[in-house]
């Protein structure tokens, strides 16, 4: 009666979770569709300013009178357009041009420079072309940036007659050696795909929302109960058993664990372990020169553990959209923190690394249930936080021996770039973007997880363009103490991150481990080291 008792709660949980999941996905529609347009204004335009940027290093503002009076020829002319027009294409752009107003009035300019996007289906002005300025808003701006009032400028046109569709316009004057501007460099983009992209993107989630949600609500309810929650519950159980009597079970978790998955595997691993562990106890009390056996078992326990992390690399080769290695040092024969990283679906990378309080063989048990736990409740396609909701209420239900686990959980989109993620009282990751320096992304931290049911987590979001890398870790990193009790710290760390800014994500998690070994010295280690990193390399072409 009262098993049927929990399993209606349990139910009724689960429906209460998918209802708000629907509240909320439908707030989150309406304000994603309004929040849209501005991110979508925002990213066109600080594109464009870097386009800009990169524009102006190519054109020399002191040869802008020669440049005029080459009549769109000579070969210093021709290299220059030559670069500017590689700039246009390979940004996205669809117009990278130099201008010279007429500035008693602004009202007509001279092209200097002029290129074009080479799928656009639009013409481009010839050297010399004079025409028009297009309104007074353009006039207003030119003025700005040669009154030396404004660096840069942002011309934004979606609405009214415009010739070339909705668009975005980036202006920065080209100053000379005696800093007065000598004309003015433009860089045009085209806003219309990621206004399609966002109402189609919409229209799917609102017609698959409804279609999917009552089949949504009976998966979860069969799969939590039956393939996960009730077969943890018998796992956790048995752990904690056997770390208080240290007898094996009479009857074993395998033959009451019937999944063939990875938590039918972790029911036979410690099957193994409790009778392995329990020998090697037996054997100790009689025999002294049966210690060898511990590091034996141990090195068994560790090669299971070792067993159950991703430890392959190149881990998906056939995905060349980012580049991802990690690796766990253990304190000890067996260690607490763990990593994974698997799809939950054919464009959605998961990663995850953790560390469980306390060391040895217990943490080593609570670090592989964890592991499965968050690892199936993932690929059940939660959200970061929702993970971590799910996890830390299901160990707080079966935990019993006061332990508990830091979690750092991400999910990217590998064809967007797109990086959602939550941290329970873990470490803060660092990120690294295109050609700066790592840096910590402080974001917000949950609950540990493990200690208290029913706590709420916040997920966050970081945009990986191409060549951004990732790197999360343990404490054991900036914990790491020498032999005069003096921490790595986090600053060391950054310090080793950056001075391999530009190298593989193999080789960034050697050169920390390399500056924390130096660092230490003879000392021993305290913690268990772990580390992951990823570089982000960008959607593959077709």
């Amino acid at each position: 009666m009262l098993d049927a008792i929990r399993k209606h709660a349990t139910v009724k949980s689960i429906l209460g979770i998918v209802l708000m999941l629907l509240l909320f996905s439908a707030i989150v529609l309406v304000i994603g569709f309004r929040g849209f347009t501005e991110q979508n204004l925002s990213q066109y335009s600080e594109g464009a300013f870097l386009t800009a940027d990169t524009a102006a290093e190519i054109v020399d503002a002191d040869r802008i009178e020669a440049y005029a009076q080459s009549g769109g020829k000579g070969e210093e002319y021709e290299a220059v357009w030559n670069q500017l027009d590689y700039l246009c294409n390979v940004t996205g752009s669809t117009f990278v041009y130099v201008i010279i107003p007429d500035r008693s009035d602004y009202a007509h300019i001279t092209f200097i420079f002029s290129t074009i996007n080479h799928k656009s289906d639009f013409s481009v002005y010839d050297f010399g072309y004079v025409r028009d300025t297009t309104n007074d808003e353009y006039k207003q701006k030119y003025a700005a940036i040669y009154d030396l009032k404004s660096e840069r400028e942002l011309v934004i046109r979606d609405r009214g007659y415009i010739e070339t569709d909705p668009h975005i316009t980036a202006m920065i004057g080209l100053k000379g050696s005696d800093g007065q501007v000598k004309a003015i460099l433009c860089v045009q983009r085209q806003m219309d795909v990621l206004a399609q992209a966002r109402q189609r993107y919409i229209n799917s989630v609102l017609i698959t929302l409804v279609v999917l949600a009552l089949l949504f609500i009976s998966l979860q309810v069969f799969f939590l109960n039956k393939m996960l929650l009730n077969p943890l519950k018998q796992i956790s159980n048995e752990a904690a058993r056997f770390a208080k009597e240290n007898v094996p079970a009479t009857t074993k978790l395998a033959d009451t664990v019937t999944n063939t998955d990875e938590i039918g595997q972790l029911a036979a691993d410690i099957d193994l372990m409790e009778e392995q562990i329990h020998d090697y106890v037996n054997d100790l009390m009689s025999v002294t020169a049966e210690k060898e056996r511990i590091s034996t078992e141990l090195d068994l326990a560790n090669r299971i553990q070792t067993s159950m992390l991703p430890s392959i690399f190149p881990a998906f080769p056939d995905h060349d959209e980012f580049d991802i290695h990690a690796s766990m040092d253990p304190a000890k024969e067996v260690g607490g923190d763990f990593y994974d990283f698997f799809f939950v679906d054919d464009k959605r990378l998961c990663m995850v690394i953790a560390d469980v309080s306390g060391k040895g063989v217990p943490a080593a048990l609570f670090m592989m249930g964890s592991k499965i736990l968050l690892q199936n409740l993932a690929l059940v396609k939660r959200g970061p936080a929702e993970v971590l909701d799910a996890a830390n209420n299901q160990i707080c239900r079966n935990e019993h021996e006061d332990m508990f686990v830091t979690v750092w959980i991400g999910i990217l989109d590998v064809t967007t770039g797109k990086l959602t993620a939550a941290n329970a009282g873990h470490e803060y990751p660092a990120l690294k973007h295109g050609d700066g320096s790592f840096e910590l992304v402080k974001d917000k931290h949950g609950l540990v997880v493990g200690v208290m049911e029913g706590v709420p987590y916040t997920e966050y979001e970081i945009q990986l363009e191409p060549g951004d890398k990732l790197f999360v870790y343990t404490d054991g990193v900036p914990e790491a103490t020498n032999a005069e009790e003096e921490l790595f710290g986090t600053d060391r760390m950054i310090d080793a991150l950056s001075t391999a800014n530009d190298e593989t994500p193999q080789k960034v998690l050697e050169t920390v481990k390399s500056a924390v070994d130096e660092f230490v010295g003879e000392a021993d280690q305290f913690d268990d080291i772990t580390m992951l990193c990823l570089q982000y390399k960008g959607a593959p072409t077709a």
